[in-house]
């Protein structure tokens, strides 16, 4: 897509066409006009714009119509339709046949101007996913370079990344804290491939998945007969993964014991396997990971200070999904291109989806994220994911109120706070991830409350 996305807008009325226009430009759209169905059609091929918005009830050549062409020509289109004669039953017929949103007559401008950069946000994720798609396929496995780069646009992500950027280069041992759930795999993948141990090995292990002994034995290796049922030698990860990089997952889990065989390895680079007598030595980076407070567990005496800092040489956090709002529609984009394969076509959230998924907590993080929308595919039958196709634990999450509840309601107080939240999200182009900054409230608090006006006016 240009740096100025084009939207062709396609209408049978100049009158309409003339304002849409002066309106898009305004907001830094390069316009294209077609008059007409059949000129819209003809301006699709001629002129391949990025968005698509256009009247329904159309002479000869309908909203419609034109949807199924633009389909044809270039599925990654996001087109809108528009329309005065409303209904649910057309609603859900555009929406099946794939119209990236429904807009009735008549609408506000900051309304559709909010539609359109997220139809924008939306073709980019898709063009980014096809060009990945298309680089695995060329390479015959994963891309190297920035294709390969972990999703995540929000601020304390790409801190994140920056970092990343910096030490993957390198051979630092690195610490990656964070809820589970949250991709501290994904970024040890990522660190792997910015290395110079690229073309090397990438193993992992979870310490805490498999009990002590034979945890002990994947890690280090054994020798024949050290143990009942050590029938042959066994190479351990460590020595598995030489020249590459190894990722140890849940590293806060464990036992003592092995700590201090751990620690051996990251000050003399080496390993004794079960049983043996002689050291092997090992050329591997490590990257360890943990959802526990490290520190914590020191003071406690649960985990060793000396093998601590050793492994927290470099640390990074990755921040839990709630916090990384503006994520969350880039992670539902490319989970459901991916669940739907190569040669079908995505479904899609509802609005109403949409808002549920956004204002959940999400105390799973991307996994949990990832188990949803998979349970919602598996229960859609048509294109779209409705609410009730989520776990209901999603649908069912109590909406916070955005200030404290107080004894006495203020009714007063409650409808300035609501006109003034109105204003802002007003301002910044119906963008809550905008609004939310210039509130000075986290974005999933806005959610819940813009959920609640809309239950009031529901009432």
């Amino acid at each position: 897509m240009s740096q100025q996305p084009s939207v062709l807008i396609i209408d049978d009325e100049s009158g309409i066409l003339d304002t849409l226009r002066i309106l898009l430009k305004k907001e830094g759209f390069e316009v294209i006009v077609a008059q007409g169905g059949k000129a819209g059609l003809e301006a699709i091929r001629s002129a391949t714009p990025d968005i698509v918005l256009t009247d329904v009830r159309m002479p000869q050549v309908t909203g419609l119509d034109v949807l199924q062409a633009v389909k044809e020509f270039d599925a990654m289109t996001p087109v809108i339709l528009m329309t005065a004669q409303a209904s649910l039953q057309s609603a859900i017929q555009a929406v099946n046949a794939g119209a990236f949103y429904y807009l009735q007559k008549p609408f506000a401008n900051d309304e559709l101007v909010a539609i359109l950069r997220r139809a924008c946000e939306f073709r980019q994720i898709r063009v980014e996913n096809k060009q990945l798609k298309n680089e695995i396929r060329r390479a015959g496995g994963a891309p190297r370079g920035n294709i390969t780069r972990p999703i995540g646009k929000s601020k304390r992500f790409l801190d994140v990344l920056k970092l990343a950027e910096q030490v993957g280069p390198t051979d630092s041992t690195v610490l990656v804290g964070g809820e589970s759930g949250t991709g501290k795999e994904v970024l040890a993948h990522y660190l792997h491939e910015a290395s110079l141990r690229a073309d090397g090995p990438f193993l992992s292990i979870n310490c805490g998945a498999l009990p002590e002994t034979l945890l002990e034995s994947e890690l280090f290796g054994h020798v024949k007969g050290s143990f009942t049922g050590a029938v042959r030698d066994k190479q351990g990860l460590f020595a598995a993964a030489r020249g590459g990089t190894f990722f140890m997952d849940e590293v806060g889990e464990m036992p003592a014991s092995l700590q201090v065989k751990l620690l051996r390895v990251l000050q003399q680079r080496e390993v004794i396997p079960v049983g043996a007598t002689d050291a092997i030595p090992v050329d591997v980076r490590i990257i360890a990971a943990t959802n526990r407070d490290l520190e914590e567990e020191v003071r406690r005496g649960n985990f060793r200070s000396d093998l601590f800092y050793r492994l927290n040489v470099i640390a990074m956090d990755l921040p839990p999904l709630r916090d990384r709002r503006d994520d969350l529609i880039l992670f539902v984009d490319a989970f459901l291109q991916e669940m739907a394969g190569e040669d079908d076509d995505p479904k899609a959230l509802s609005s109403e989806a949409m808002d549920a998924v956004m204002v959940y907590e999400w105390p799973g993080n991307v996994r949990e994220l990832q188990n949803a929308l998979e349970h919602a595919v598996v229960f859609t039958k048509g294109s779209l994911i409705e609410p009730h196709h989520l776990p209901v634990r999603i649908t069912s999450q109590k909406k916070e109120p955005l200030v404290a509840d107080r004894a006495q309601p203020n009714p007063a107080l409650d409808l300035i706070e609501r006109a003034y939240i109105m204003f802002v999200l007003q301002a910044e182009g119906g963008n809550k991830t905008r609004a939310a900054e210039v509130l000075g409230i986290d974005p999933s608090t806005l959610y819940r409350k813009l959920s609640r006006y809309e239950g009031d006016e529901a009432n």
